[in-house]
């Protein structure tokens, strides 16, 4: 059984492949110190399992776990965590792999012989106990593996249908959710122009009107136009007075 082991903290990393080294037909397949080391070395390794820390910088263990649900094959999930006995509930209730800091061999031991996948509604339980403020990235499916896009790249999200269109400094992905589900979730972040479109504060320029007298929002960065709604006008220019 192959384990990637995922903490921010060298000491915790070098324990943990320590006390795998005393379990029959287990091996460490390697290490990450964040989220984002983690999806891209699951997707590259393939591990049956993952021991994944919560708190640690630039995407924590819980987003990390939330992309992890879009591969075709996720691998197991089991958390170490130093989180008050509340949480835990939460993680016990979802029937989830926990390990409380500092892991005994023990429990270790247990908690790798009776892994679980983690699902999509498991992750939502677990969110609803954490105080998150939104992704840090946006995941989308290329070509079968997953690809990781900054919130704070993203310029705009844009429906069509049940695709919805990220546009970010890189180029653009297509995703499969609701605009008010990333409404609600990046609140502040991003102001609605239109009924199908979603635009960041960060990268709106200005607005004009265009050849058909109707108006748009503008970007740094980019050349795109995106036509405002008549209901969103006000607002709009709300917003850009108020900068």
């Amino acid at each position: 059984m192959k384990i990637l082991i995922v903490d921010d903290e060298a000491p915790a990393r070098d324990r943990l492949t320590h006390m795998l080294g005393s379990i029959d037909d287990v091996s460490s397949t390697g290490e990450a110190t964040n989220g984002i080391e983690a999806v891209e070395m699951v997707q590259s390794l393939r591990p049956d399992v993952v021991l994944m820390d919560i708190r640690m910088p630039g995407m924590d263990g819980l987003e990390a776990a939330r992309h992890l649900t879009e591969m075709d094959e996720p691998p197991a999930i089991i958390f170490t965590t130093a989180y008050s006995e509340h949480a835990l509930e939460a993680f016990d209730t979802s029937a989830v792999g926990y390990l409380v800091k500092p892991v005994r061999q023990e429990k270790l031991e247990t908690s790798i012989a009776r892994a679980k996948k983690l699902t999509k509604a498991q992750i939502a339980t677990l969110n609803q106990e954490t105080d998150s403020q939104g992704r840090s990235h946006i995941c989308a499916r290329i070509r079968g593996n997953l690809e990781l896009i900054p919130v704070d790249e993203i310029l705009y999200f844009q429906a069509d249908q049940k695709y919805i269109t990220v546009r970010h400094l890189g180029g653009e992905v297509l995703i499969e959710d609701a605009l008010k589900n990333l409404e609600n979730e990046f609140e502040g972040r991003l102001i609605r122009i239109h009924r199908n479109a979603l635009v960041s504060t960060n990268y709106i320029s200005g607005m004009e009107k265009n050849q058909d007298g109707r108006f748009v929002v503008t970007f740094r960065e980019i050349e795109d136009r995106l036509e405002i709604s008549r209901r969103h006008v006000a607002e709009v220019r709300k917003f850009l007075k108020s900068r």
